[in-house]
């Protein structure tokens, strides 16, 4: 029996799946692998040079599937910002739907996709995050928990409580996100209020993943201790692999007085970090990953990872049936 949830009515999508925006990863072959399997693939814009270039991206990933998908936009701190407005437009002309927004200061974006009839995901780290987000009119928000790549914001907040949370205060349906790679979690994610989950380390290793081998191989080696947080003492905190160079930016963090992020700025370069994806070499650079490695012990396609994520989700709520029991009438 299909799952139904608000998300998958929202969407228009059989599982109640969202593939995160990745940066180097969201790209039109893994995005179009996800909606062909049944979830709502994503493609992220700012992995493109420039808006022209998310343009052939879209009209690429048309060709490749005629289910919904959708395209990231993330608010990066930057001295020279990309032209959010540029990508942002592009994709509107080019019809794109849904929109998953994260970052600072989303209203100008929201209120310019909303303009244009478009839905809008917008991934949130804390709850009173996610109530000005509610506020801004998005129509859906992915909750954030402790155990993501990337941001997991400043707070450090388990899963578990910051779902329950949003149970409780928000007023929109919502996606769980961090730490979620199979149906048990799916499961979980439903129990806790949430209308699906939002999966980026899963997707990260699979067949359709524009990634080198070697990573995928290094994702499922790994164990959910395999990761370690970056830029704590600049309050940026990122979730990355623990490899050498990552250990090496800890040190310098750990030192005393600290470091700056220049002291940092070599180690932590993102074409370092496109590198390892193209190269295979897991200590060149820095890679986002989230403790969900310790669930990955494979590298299906899309269609068979959805299939086993719908199917042991399915399970799971079935077998709950059983823990509930009929007192018998007297």
């Amino acid at each position: 029996m299909p799952l139904e949830t608000k998300l998958t009515k929202l969407l228009g999508i059989r599982v109640p799946v969202v593939q995160g925006g990745m940066q180097w990863v969201g790209l039109p072959p893994l995005a179009a692998a996800v909606s062909n399997a049944g979830g709502l693939g994503i493609l992220t814009a700012l992995t493109q040079p420039n808006p022209e270039a998310l343009r052939l991206a879209i009209r690429e990933t048309r060709k490749l599937t005629t289910y919904p998908f959708g395209v990231n936009i993330t608010l990066l701190p930057s001295i020279n910002p990309p032209d959010y407005e540029g990508f942002a437009r592009v994709a509107v002309e080019e019809g794109i739907k849904v929109f998953e927004t994260a970052g600072n200061n989303p209203g100008p974006l929201i209120k310019f996709f909303k303009s244009k009839g478009c839905i809008v995901i917008h991934k949130c780290t804390t709850i009173r995050h996610a109530k000005s987000a509610e506020r801004l009119g998005v129509d859906c928000l992915s909750i954030d928990g402790f155990e993501c790549a990337g941001h997991p914001g400043e707070e450090d907040i388990g899963g578990v409580v910051l779902l329950a949370r949003a149970a409780q205060e928000l007023k929109v349906p919502y996606i769980a996100s961090g730490g979620f790679a199979d149906g048990r979690g799916l499961a979980s994610a439903l129990a806790l209020g949430a209308c699906g989950v939002n999966m980026g380390t899963r997707f990260l290793c699979t067949v359709e993943s524009p990634i080198h081998q070697n990573i995928k191989d290094a994702i499922v080696a790994a164990t959910e201790r395999d990761t370690t947080h970056i830029f704590r003492t600049l309050h940026n905190t990122a979730r990355v692999f623990k490899n050498k160079v990552a250990e090496q930016v800890v040190a310098l963090e750990r030192r005393p007085g600290g470091a700056k992020f220049e002291d940092v700025r070599e180690l932590v370069a993102g074409q370092r970090g496109r590198l390892v994806y193209e190269t295979g070499d897991k200590d060149y650079g820095i890679w986002s990953a989230g403790i969900a490695m310790g669930l990955i012990n494979d590298v299906p396609t899309c269609e068979a990872l959805l299939r086993r994520i719908e199917k042991e989700a399915e399970d799971v709520i079935e077998g709950l049936q059983a823990v509930r029991v009929v007192k018998a009438k007297l």
